[in-house]
């Protein structure tokens, strides 16, 4: 009951704060209504950019008739059509994303529809039982929930954070805040959601599918059924996470193929169509297809550890042991409720370059409070020693030997988060070199930005090794679902970073769309510009956390089947290995050829609406 007490309290905190944000955000008024952003009505009035218009002029000093660019009035008569025209952008953003979330979710619904009918016909154990499906079918429907409502957070909050983005004195850290909350919202729902979710599912089945009276048996095959909650959640995140990448990059390249290039018009300019699409396209992919990914990962991660875990005669003993991948995090969720503090009420973002520098502390100060507290959970929980029996096989291992495989985890996913910060913030050395090498054009620098691409794998990649070989040595199978959940055990927090970038990125190009001076669009530029690192920082997280992921994935299976060891030599594996090495080549190869035909259709689309507006 304690158990049970502390999860639910755990996920009802995370659901209660991600509550609180909304509630926060939609006290930020869009306009000058109360005395909530004290804008001085004459400083409204100065920021309102100026039209220009390319003219001929005769230069006095060399006689030379020259073009040049000339004032021609404000782009607005005053301040209420400024926030008119920066609310009508943030519907049109908004109604693009939920049509195309509402499409991907329809054919969605085919999908899960028919595998649920495979599942039911190849994987229950009789015909007429829904064991898995049912998991199956709720682990896609919470992701699926989880992700839309991150995404509507989003759009609701991008125009706050590029009003709040005007304020002369605090705009920069009113804004800052307004992004990290809106990123919370995805992170703190979407882990709570998810726990709560598995939770009930594990309560449900005890007393439907075992009943009273059952043996050892029925209850790993309870949890292989259970299993279904993570492969529901990974089907949503393929198709969130590629079908939303492609809609992104497409409008992305679109947009600046069609107006940069050959228009000639700024970033953002609101006279190209495929700006909207751009940022609907970040909404979509960067935090609904993101966050399927990473609950896919904790789905996964959590369901591959109780498979492992029921094969355990001293953790199936009590529940807290055998829901110990569970409690990992909802003690994560904990920690990331304190932590978020730090970035909204402690360290004030009053200059540019706190923005990085606080984000990247809410990794390192919960790593930092996750440390001690998996200890004690460990320490606590599970029995000081167990063993799991594979095949012929027993192997034992200890409880401080699973905090050693967390704590593996828990760090690697830190000096990947770091790592991927360091190649891809504007602050340091490679992002530096990169924009050097734009001097001697676009070649170099092509070459030398996939240089740097390819060379900040290498870290990560030791890490994961590393982290690989300690826990399947430590505690085998086991060891490496735990690892994995380490990785993921500040998931709200990850998430939370990882939504800021997005709904940043949105900001800037609002502030740029509704024609206000530079001196606004700088605040938001450097919230972008860590929004684009944060934004990696997540990525590093998504692939990290699905290494480990996927050998858990494998070790529950071969837990389970009473497989002692695969021989890649023998002819039939060794083959296997080439066909699967082939396979990242054959995704990424039709990915990018969807890329190119969705953005050529953008890129003539667009081309269409300019040939228009100049007739």
């Amino acid at each position: 009951e304690a158990t049970n007490l502390f999860i639910i309290s755990s996920t009802i905190l995370g659901l209660i704060y991600g509550v609180f944000n909304i509630l926060m955000i939609t006290k930020v008024p869009v306009g000058e209504s109360g005395d909530y952003h004290r804008n001085d009505p004459r400083y409204l009035k100065e920021i309102i950019g100026m039209k220009t218009e390319r003219v001929e002029k005769k230069n006095k000093r060399t006689g030379e008739v020259e073009w040049v660019d000339e004032e021609m009035g404000p782009y607005h008569e005053n301040w209420d059509q400024v926030v008119y025209t920066l609310n009508r952008i943030s519907h049109a953003v908004s109604d693009g994303a939920t049509a195309f979330l509402m499409e991907e979710y329809r054919i969605l619904a085919f999908f899960i529809a028919i595998f649920s009918v495979i599942i039911a016909v190849l994987v229950e154990e009789e015909i007429g039982q829904f064991w898995t499906v049912f998991a199956f079918v709720l682990g896609a429907a919470t992701s699926i929930c989880s992700g839309y409502i991150g995404m509507r957070v989003a759009v609701f909050s991008n125009s706050r954070t590029a009003y709040s983005a005007i304020n002369r004195e605090n705009g920069l850290a009113n804004a800052f805040i307004v992004a990290f909350r809106g990123g919370a919202v995805l992170g703190f729902i979407l882990n709570s959601l998810g726990l709560l979710n598995l939770l009930l599912l594990i309560t449900a089945y005890n007393y439907l599918y075992l009943g009273e009276d059952y043996e050892s048996e029925q209850v790993r095959h309870m949890y292989e059924c259970i299993a279904g909650y993570g492969l529901g959640g990974s089907t949503i995140a393929m198709f969130g996470r590629v079908g939303g990448g492609i809609f992104t990059k497409a409008a992305d390249v679109g947009a600046d193929l069609a107006g940069k290039v050959e228009e000639g018009l700024e970033e953002d300019d609101p006279r190209n169509a495929a700006t909207i699409a751009d940022n609907v396209g970040d909404n979509v992919g960067d935090i609904a297809g993101m966050g399927s990914d990473l609950f896919g990962s904790f789905a996964e991660s959590s369901c591959a550890a109780l498979v492992v875990a029921a094969t355990s005669v001293e953790l199936t003993e009590t529940m807290c042991s055998l829901y110990f991948p569970l409690l990992i995090s909802a003690t994560g969720i904990v920690v990331s409720f304190f932590t978020s503090f730090f970035a909204t009420n402690i360290m004030k973002v009053d200059s540019e370059d706190k923005i990085e520098r606080t984000l990247k502390y809410q990794l390192l100060i919960s790593t930092i409070l996750l440390t001690p507290a998996l200890y004690f959970l460990a320490m606590n929980v599970l029995p000081e020693d167990f063993t799991f029996v594979r095949g012929d096989e027993v192997i034992e291992t200890h409880s401080i030997h699973a905090f050693i495989c967390i704590a593996f985890g828990l760090w690697s996913g830190l000096i990947i988060g770091y790592v991927t910060e360091y190649f891809t913030s504007f602050a340091y050395t490679p992002v530096k070199e990169v924009a050097e090498s734009c001097r001697t054009g676009a070649a170099t620098d092509i070459i030398y930005g996939l240089a740097l691409g390819y060379l900040s794998c290498i870290i990560p990649t030791l890490c994961l090794a590393a982290t690989i070989y300690a826990s399947f040595y430590l505690a085998s199978m086991y060891g490496i679902a735990l690892a994995a959940l380490g990785m993921l055990s500040n998931l709200a927090l990850a998430l939370a970073i990882d939504g800021y970038g997005p709904i940043s990125d949105n900001a800037g190009g609002m502030v740029e769309m509704i024609h206000l001076k530079k001196e606004v669009r700088q605040r938001t530029d450097a919230l972008d510009a860590a929004g684009n690192t944060t934004a990696a920082i997540g990525k590093g997280f998504a692939i990290g956390s699905a290494a480990l992921v996927s050998l858990a994935l494998f070790g529950a299976f071969i837990t389970r089947s009473n497989m002692t060891e695969v021989n890649i030599l023998a002819p039939l594996q060794f083959a296997g290995l080439l066909v699967g090495a082939m396979l990242p080549y054959a995704f990424s190869a039709l990915t990018m050829k969807s890329v190119g035909k969705a953005a050529n259709q953008m890129v003539v689309e667009v081309r269409r609406q300019f040939q228009e507006m100049k007739r």
